[in-house]
């Protein structure tokens, strides 16, 4: 039985935390109520007309119950419940009713106006003094023994705990604003990782099938089978888009088994296939891979595995059926990959570049601390050289 004890006992933070508002205020409303009964606490109250005291009697049982049984909408109300329990305050003041622990709710009221209170916030401010300045002038008529100077000591405190409650109402809306702010920013860091996905995917592949087809049309006559060849790569190629276009899509849309596609991200070792497909398309392509391959984290991975895309994809567009050259060099400690191709100067591309492929490739890899460079090479051609940082496996 008394086993399961820690256990309740360590929930119930949590479980405060998720309750409403409206449950916490009716549980503090609760608890001044119940503290406001007991005799010895009445000492802690907040006094001010200081009157010749006159016996409790059931209009001073409404007037503490009014001082804190408001406190339960004072979140949800906050300018009711600080009418209500001023208004209470002040009579039980005027009355001289003996000092009562409730008298506290007045401080709480206050503060839930400053913290809470979203309109008109002035002309509760304004109406607050009024009720203020008519209460002293009241005591003072009755004979309070309090000074001016007493009057306004107590007012500048409800003004500290106003100003206290307006200062977290601040601290809130400016923590609000930066968490919009941050889901903005990564809002727009999502779109733009997703466009240079698609980017990635659709270019490499559309580009190897518009090279395909211009190739196929050239021979069809002569040479029919090698068109036949032609057209069946285009369609291994589609086949193949179709294939990474679900994924990235299963992907965004956090459908399928947990792990699952991960299992299918285009990796390091999928740049053989890369190099098979550019071949198809009539691309010459060499691939030496230098150093012993290691396992690296899935960005890494994915990362290497695009700059190689990138590269084949400006080749096939840039420099059709010119020598391309695929180098990987496994480092222990980085991934280095150059890709250089042969080009006449002024080549016409086979494909109009928009030009995003390589400045995306460049912010990828400055989020894994990496570097790219595209640059001109002899006779036209250009090469292509990436530094990743090989980041292991925990």
């Amino acid at each position: 039985m008394f086993a399961n004890v820690p256990g309740v006992v360590r929930s119930w933070p949590g479980s405060w935390r998720a309750r409403s508002a409206f449950a916490k205020d009716g549980a503090l409303a609760a608890l001044l109520t119940a503290l406001a009964f007991v005799p010895t606490l009445s000492a802690i109250s907040a006094q001010l007309g200081d009157l010749p005291g006159r016996p409790a009697d059931v209009p001073a049982l409404a007037l503490v119950l009014a001082q804190s049984v408001p406190l339960a909408v004072r979140r949800r109300w906050p300018a009711a419940c600080l009418a209500v329990v001023g208004a209470a305050f002040a009579v039980h003041q005027a009355l001289s009713y003996p000092p009562t622990f409730a008298s506290i709710g007045l401080y709480l009221a206050v503060y839930a106006a400053g913290a809470h209170q979203r309109r008109f916030r002035h002309g509760l401010a304004a109406a607050a003094v009024s009720g203020y300045v008519a209460l002293a002038v009241v005591l003072d008529h009755l004979g309070s023994p309090n000074r001016a100077q007493d009057f306004l000591a107590f007012f500048l405190i409800l003004v500290v705990v106003w100003m206290a409650g307006a200062g977290m109402r601040r601290r809130q809306a400016e923590e609000a604003e930066r968490r919009r702010l941050a889901a903005d920013v990564a809002k727009a860091s999502e779109r733009a990782r997703i466009a240079r996905e698609l980017h990635d995917v659709v270019t490499h592949h559309v580009t190897a099938m518009v090279v395909q087809a211009d190739a196929a049309g050239l021979v069809v006559a002569a040479a029919p089978d090698r068109a036949e060849a032609g057209l069946a790569s285009i369609g291994d190629t589609g086949r193949r888009a179709l294939t990474e276009l679900r994924h990235l899509l299963g992907v965004l849309e956090a459908t399928g088994e947990p792990g699952a596609a991960d299992d299918r991200t285009p990796a390091l070792c999928g740049i053989g296939d890369l190099v098979e497909q550019a071949r198809a398309s009539g691309q010459p392509v060499e691939l030496a891979e230098h150093g012993e391959p290691r396992p690296r984290s899935a960005d890494v991975e994915l990362a290497a595995y695009r700059v190689v895309q990138e590269a084949l994809t400006n080749a096939m567009k840039h420099a059709a059926g010119r020598p391309t050259r695929v180098t990987v060099h496994h480092d222990p400690d980085r991934i280095a990959i150059e890709v250089t191709s042969d080009g006449p100067a002024g080549a016409a591309p086979a494909v109009p570049s928009g030009g995003r492929g390589l400045e995306g490739l460049r912010r990828r890899l400055r989020t894994l601390d990496g570097d790219l460079v595209a640059a001109g090479g002899p006779g036209g051609g250009f090469s292509v050289r990436a530094s990743i940082p090989a980041r292991s496996h925990a």
